[in-house]
């Protein structure tokens, strides 16, 4: 019998160790250049469907047609909703901010206080928020199920551009009624401060008015109607590129659907956080 050593015994066992461990970290290597494509192939995608967007935005054969029906759907039907909300916000911030102005003496402050928060601030970010939950989550959704029903390439086939069609009228539309939306929540929003003011208190329309515009300035209504556009834009292109890039299956509708809300209200908060510091620069 051939005796061998602890050492030679340990050998094997170790080089067995040493494959195991490379064939892991391969692995990990591949798992994470995998990780790494795929992001960059979607902020790829990502730059190609804005930059064929914007091309298609200025083409001659523009979907007016669709235009307008895109504006009757993004604009009268979340009329409603943005009335609900643009009223709950002037009522809640004058309730919630009565007391103290109380305690200070300073309850003529109030509509102008309102006033300055409602249109810098409040309306814009609160309205671009919803219209991010109702509007892109229906652009997701609509555009999604074409794309799991081959729509969007029977559209293709029949010698129409899609992107034309559906994306840039869709896109526009939003752009252009999120702040008409915006505008209409800051003005129910005050009429809503109106009657909050007048549950504790007797404020007449016209004083209330009158102390709540005196005291907003064209710098501050400039600078916020000016960033709704871009929250307009942001939820048109998060919708319409979630809905337009949807997988096959019928469960990737949902998925578009849920991530146009989710990534459509980050970038929005996104944007306001870039729009106050450029205005705070002014």
């Amino acid at each position: 019998m051939k005796k061998y050593s602890p050492a030679v015994r340990v050998l094997p066992n170790l080089r067995g160790a040493t494959k195991q461990a490379t064939t892991m970290l391969s692995d990990k290597t591949l798992e994470k250049k995998e990780k790494a494509n795929s992001f960059f192939s979607e902020v790829a995608t990502v730059f190609i469907f804005i930059s064929q967007t914007i091309k298609e935005t200025f083409s001659r054969d523009f979907e007016f047609r669709e235009f307008l029906r895109q504006c009757f759907q993004i604009g009268y039907k979340t009329l409603p909703l943005i009335s609900v909300t643009g009223i709950i916000m002037g009522l809640v911030l004058t309730i919630q901010s009565r007391p103290a102005l109380v305690s200070f003496g300073a309850v003529s402050m109030l509509p102008g206080m309102v006033a300055i928060s409602l249109i810098r601030e409040m309306g814009p970010v609160i309205t671009a928020l919803i219209c991010a939950g109702k509007i892109g989550s229906g652009m997701g959704a609509e555009l999604g199920s074409m794309k799991v029903t081959e729509q969007i390439d029977a559209m293709e086939v029949s010698s129409t551009n899609p992107i034309r069609f559906l994306v840039v009228t869709r896109v526009l539309a939003a752009t252009l009624m999120i702040p008409l939306l915006v505008l209409y929540a800051d003005a129910l929003g005050i009429l809503g401060s109106w009657a909050g003011a007048n549950i504790k208190g007797d404020v007449s329309f016209a004083l209330f008015f009158t102390q709540a515009f005196g005291h907003v300035h064209f710098l501050d209504f400039l600078p916020a109607f000016i960033k709704t556009f871009f929250f307009g834009g942001v939820i048109g292109l998060v919708g319409c590129y979630k809905g337009y890039t949807a997988g096959r299956g019928t469960e990737s509708v949902g998925i578009a659907a849920n991530s146009a809300v989710v990534l459509s209200s980050l970038l929005v908060i996104i944007v306001d956080l870039v729009a106050v510091q450029i205005t705070d620069l002014l």
